[in-house]
């Protein structure tokens, strides 16, 4: 057991309580703590990994084999070595999310891409304009319901 993960896991139950967390073995999964919470409450999930020393590793947008999209967070712990993924789902017509981009400025880019290649928006985003895709691109890549540019 890590001294770094049971005080989070209790920072979690104290301060969102409707937080699920689970340790997957970290072998088969790549982390040591996986999150799953509701799209409000991403903000909050964030400021508690802040305070407990966890940096922002990558923001990403997943779709599942039932075509459920969800935002997925992972974060580190430089001396720790631990590894935690944050997840919530978001709806495919109004798939939305609050920015972190508060918490770690370094996410602001990770928004942006992630809006970019999943359409996830990234409500209080500076800046959503994308990155590697042409401006006027209403597609979204990654998606796996993507068939291609007409």
């Amino acid at each position: 057991m890590s001294a770094v993960l049971d005080s989070l896991e209790a920072a979690f139950r104290e301060g969102l309580p409707a937080a699920r967390c689970e340790r997957p073995d970290p072998g088969v999964h790549g982390g040591h703590l996986e999150v799953q919470v509701a799209p409000g409450e991403v903000v909050g999930a964030t400021q508690i990994l802040d305070r407990h020393g966890f940096a922002i590793d990558a923001i990403t947008g997943w779709t599942d084999r039932h075509g459920r999209l969800e935002g997925l967070c992972d974060f580190f712990h430089f001396t720790a070595w631990e590894h935690v993924a944050v997840r919530t789902r978001v709806p495919r017509d109004l798939p939305e999310l609050p920015s972190i981009a508060g918490v770690y400025a370094g996410a602001n880019w990770h928004e942006r891409e992630t809006h970019e290649f999943f359409g996830i928006r990234f409500r209080g985003h500076p800046n959503l304009t994308p990155l590697l895709l042409p401006e006027d691109a209403t597609y979204h890549p990654l998606r796996k319901d993507f068939s291609g540019v007409a």
